[in-house]
């Protein structure tokens, strides 16, 4: 049963607020305490979540799976990357899936990182592919989404709902720039490690 982007919207209101009345004040937000609480339940299924990446590694062998999930985010996560690496590494992509423990819903994207030497250093830019994926992206993310389907019974989230604004703050995203999909996954989709 898919749900819809008013019901998804009623449910990421219990845990993000529409202002920033809480930042400076030394108790937390009633909100931020219920998205407190739900990841200490969410962690109830990490074992779960842990048995799905030893799956998925069984799945993809060309890859590294690693798992990226933070606290500070609404899902589970997980990244895979290419194995093959050369030396210097100008370029390297992943493709991340995520769980969300808010709603029955996930997604999967890739990231493209570019990597640019200088005299300074490294500068990493980063392209983000939230729907539409590159040919070489589009085989693990058909894999990863078959096996959080399959074990966790969730649904994909619609791009269309996935875009819909939200008035909710999910730092670092303010309106009107918040989405769905930063309230019910993450707020920086290219931060990957």
């Amino acid at each position: 049963m898919s749900l819809s982007a008013e019901e998804l919207l009623s449910i990421v209101r219990n845990y993000f607020r529409p202002d920033k009345d809480f930042n400076y004040r030394p108790e937390s937000s009633p909100e931020h305490e219920r998205f407190s609480e739900q990841w200490e339940r969410a962690l109830e299924r990490m074992d779960q979540w842990r048995a799905f990446l030893r799956e998925l590694r069984g799945a993809l062998p060309d890859f590294d799976i690693r798992n990226v999930t933070a606290p500070c985010d609404s899902c589970f996560r997980c990244a895979t990357y290419p194995k093959e690496k050369t030396r210097p590494i100008t370029s390297s992509w992943s493709v991340v899936g995520c769980l969300s423990i808010l709603a029955p819903v996930y997604t999967v994207y890739g990231v493209h990182c570019t990597y640019t030497y200088t005299d300074k250093g490294r500068d990493l830019s980063e392209e983000v592919f939230l729907y539409s994926l590159p040919p070489e992206m589009q085989g693990p993310a058909s894999i990863i989404a078959r096996g959080i389907e399959a074990t966790f019974g969730a649904e994909a989230l619609p791009r269309e709902i996935a875009e819909t604004r939200i008035p909710l703050i999910v730092e670092p995203q303010e309106p009107p720039e918040t989405t769905l999909f930063h309230a019910l996954f993450i707020s920086e989709p290219e931060k990957i490690p």
